[in-house]
């Protein structure tokens, strides 16, 4: 069994919001994305994707203790089962809307995250493999998201 190792990350970027107080939760602002310089010419291509995934580091969470939650319906689940910012690693993913580029900002549309957020990487969606591509149509879900979505 291998055992768990330091992993060094480090940005590509960071999320600028129009405002500080912006709520990330409303997946219908537009924030933006300024990539450092050097990472500009990897964007050469983003403009033909109208979405990608950003991944990014929630700097502002503390709780990693915290491995189960109540999720709804009067039920616990562990956390690797929700979407919750409290994780072991505060990775965050993100499927966002390209709105659009200049140089080395993005404006995205969607984008959960706080302002001075660190971005770790951008990957486009959907997926592909040997010439198709992969995208879930046919996805489930729990019952106590489907009773909470209602």
């Amino acid at each position: 069994m291998p055992t768990s190792k330091k992993i060094e990350v480090n940005s590509v970027g960071f999320v600028k919001r129009s405002s500080c107080s912006e709520n990330e939760r409303d997946r219908s602002l537009v924030s933006k994305i300024v990539l450092e310089k050097e990472f500009a010419e990897g964007l050469t291509g983003i403009d033909d994707w109208s979405h990608f995934y950003v991944i990014f580091w929630m700097h502002k969470i503390s709780d990693k203790d915290k491995m189960l939650l109540h999720a709804g319906g009067g039920r616990n689940v562990g956390i690797f089962a929700t979407r919750a910012p409290v994780r072991p690693n505060p990775i965050g993913l993100t499927l966002v809307e390209l709105v659009k580029r200049k140089q080395n900002v993005l404006w995205v549309r969607g984008l959960d995250a706080l302002n001075d957020t660190p971005v770790l990487d951008i990957k486009p969606y959907p997926d592909w493999e040997n010439g198709k591509l992969l995208a879930v149509d046919n996805f489930r879900i729990p019952k106590w998201l489907s009773k909470i979505a209602k």
